[in-house]
């Protein structure tokens, strides 16, 4: 999405509108049908041949990405806003659709530690991607290391950009061998004994009956309805933060590249973080102080450019000597930019592990069940929110600074809703 908002469109601002309109018209889709999805999936029976016909659908359609090229004699944009949607719809039915078998792969004891195992070795599988793409196509020809190609590897043209759309084939191609495993060696259920149409019709009304269920819980009512604002807000940053960047800080494939990798790799210390807050402060304040602390990054984002330091201190690349002779990130705007990344990076991922552990903190046990479903439905049901106002405030403001500003909104009421919950502090031993 950076090379298409970039390149294709020509014009950051536009292109980060083009992206926050696929974002929406996905998220809107989402909410729609995910939840009941997700309720029904249980009274369908078997899994996997659905998610066979999901991941088929996908894989041609992420390869197809490769036509996007930047003359538009390949993909027009509204192509590419269509297949981005269709894929992030699709993907969100991958999630339903696996998630519900973990507990038969793994058990009910394993099932946290293979989840856990699972984004790990995501997050690690990412790094080994992008690290290879920079290694074969984005550093050859831009530095005379002895252990890079002198030249991106297959003949890919720079010049037609191929070393930027080799992503989607790639991406496909690992998606398909990263599917394989599931569908060989992981059980499924049992066939299933309800018509498909009546299993939706009764997955309706027992998502109706989870949002009922919340009848005196007020704190868990009050941090769920919380989490539906901050949570669009932190997905908003993962979805434009690369775009965002790309434009305002004027970095490119190499650069974008390597911003992925370094972020990959802190995001794992995220979950660490979360469990060590949630046990020292407890997971209130925790979610509390993670998203203060992404509020705080992405204020910062919006004060930095390329000759710009925090709103207030300009900067001329040209007078100042490079902090350091490598291949990008040079500059002292730029290093402070990777460190608000950084920290970004790490508070989001932890809050996803705290807000999880403070909701059982909330709810009796013998009804987490039930929480956790509304707390699925709460992630999805404003999904489209985030990239809805970022659509408007480009719209605007005629900026990407006036679009991404109003993420802040969106987790200043998350942050403020988790004022009234009273509970979720640390367990004293």
């Amino acid at each position: 999405m950076p090379y298409f908002a970039r390149v294709v469109v020509g014009d950051p601002v536009r292109g980060q509108a083009a992206v926050a309109a696929y974002g929406q018209y996905s998220g809107w889709i989402v909410m729609l049908t995910a939840p009941i999805l997700g309720a029904s999936i249980d009274r369908m029976g078997r899994r996997k041949p659905w998610l066979f016909v999901v991941v088929a659908a996908m894989i041609p359609l992420i390869a197809l990405l490769w036509r996007t090229k930047a003359d538009h004699s390949g993909l027009s944009v509204g192509a590419v806003i269509a297949i981005a949607t269709t894929i992030g719809v699709l993907f969100s039915y991958t999630e339903v659709l696996h998630n519900s078998l973990l507990v038969r792969a793994a058990g009910l004891s394993g099932a946290h530690k293979a989840s856990g195992l699972a984004l790990a070795l995501g997050n690690a599988f990412a790094v080994g991607a992008l690290v290879f793409v920079m290694w074969a196509f984005a550093l050859p020809g831009k530095v005379d290391w002895g252990f890079i190609p002198k030249a991106p590897l297959f003949g890919l043209n720079p010049a037609t950009h191929e070393p930027d759309r080799v992503v989607a084939p790639i991406a496909a191609g690992l998606f398909a061998l990263g599917a394989l495993p599931l569908f060989l060696f992981t059980p499924d259920a049992e066939r299933g004994q309800v018509p498909v149409l009546r299993a939706l019709r009764e997955g309706f009304g027992q998502l109706v009956s989870m949002v009922t269920s919340l009848k005196g819980h007020r704190d868990a009512m009050i941090f769920l309805l919380s989490r539906m604002f901050y949570v669009d807000g932190m997905t908003a940053i993962l979805l434009f933060a690369g775009v965002y960047a790309s434009g305002v800080m004027k970095w490119g494939a190499l650069e974008m590249l390597a911003y992925g990798v370094i972020l990959s790799i802190l995001a794992v210390l995220g979950g660490f973080l979360g469990g060590f807050l949630d046990a020292t402060i407890g997971p209130k304040r925790s979610v509390q102080l993670e998203i203060c602390m992404t509020l705080i990054g992405v204020i910062c984002m919006l004060g930095m450019g390329p000759e710009k330091i925090l709103y207030f201190w300009p900067f001329d690349p040209a007078a100042h000597a490079p902090v350091w002779h490598g291949p990008m990130f040079r500059t002292l705007p730029e290093v402070i930019y990777l460190l608000i990344g950084f920290s970004n990076a790490v508070f989001i991922t932890a809050h996803y592990a705290s807000s999880r552990t403070l909701l059982t903190r909330l709810t009796p046990p013998e009804q987490t069940g039930a929480f956790f479903g509304v707390y699925a439905l709460s992630g999805t049901a404003t999904v489209w929110l985030g990239s809805s106002l970022v659509n408007l405030g480009t719209h605007l403001t005629h900026t990407q600074q006036g679009g991404f500003a109003t993420i802040i909104g969106l987790l200043a009421i998350g942050f403020v809703g988790l004022l009234f919950v009273r509970g979720g502090d640390a367990v004293r031993s």
